[in-house]
């Protein structure tokens, strides 16, 4: 039943999160803001789709399944709010970081202040490019709903934004 050419779906799913792996981490820390969440969701967002990778490998796109999976999973833990995690005002014994501070966008803080459903309209539709059909269908909501949301957290992300950075305009 095996040819020399099949691969195993360890390995098929090792190459999957290979290629899609930054992406949905990005996806991920727009969305929660936090870096240790981000994996944390990316992580439950592949071993997710992993219990599932035989049927999953087959569907028309795998990243699109992924992403949804992702969306899903932010939101319902945000539903579920069995968060026990408390943030600390002390931080890291030895922080570090690649990025130059004074370049760092804290647009995170501001996204933050939307709800979870809108942050993830605002996400999929402005960092990942979605259109609103697709939005719409990674989110299960309706094409009106994904037009209305963005329109609204927009408004009230606009004037957070405006204090981070004067100078420049949102969509």
């Amino acid at each position: 039943m095996s040819t020399s050419n099949a691969r195993p779906p360890t390995e098929e799913f090792a190459d999957f999160v290979h290629a899609t792996g930054s992406g949905l981490y990005r996806t991920a820390l727009l969305l929660t803001g936090d870096h240790h969440l981000a994996e944390d969701l990316t992580q439950t967002t592949y071993a997710r789709i992993f219990a599932s990778w035989r049927r999953v490998r087959r569907a028309d796109n795998p990243a699109a399944y992924a992403r949804r999976v992702l969306l899903n999973g932010f939101i319902s833990h945000r539903r579920l709010r069995r968060n026990t995690e408390t943030p600390t005002s002390t931080l890291p014994d030895d922080p570090r970081s690649d990025a130059d501070p004074s370049a760092r966008i804290d647009l995170l803080v501001a996204l933050q202040r939307l709800s979870p459903t809108d942050r993830a309209v605002l996400v999929a539709r402005y960092w990942e490019d979605r259109s609103v059909s697709q939005t719409a269908a990674d989110l299960g909501l309706t094409e009106t709903a994904v037009r209305t949301r963005s329109k609204r957290a927009l408004e009230r992300l606009r004037p957070l934004v405006a204090v981070i950075f004067p100078e420049r305009t949102m969509p």
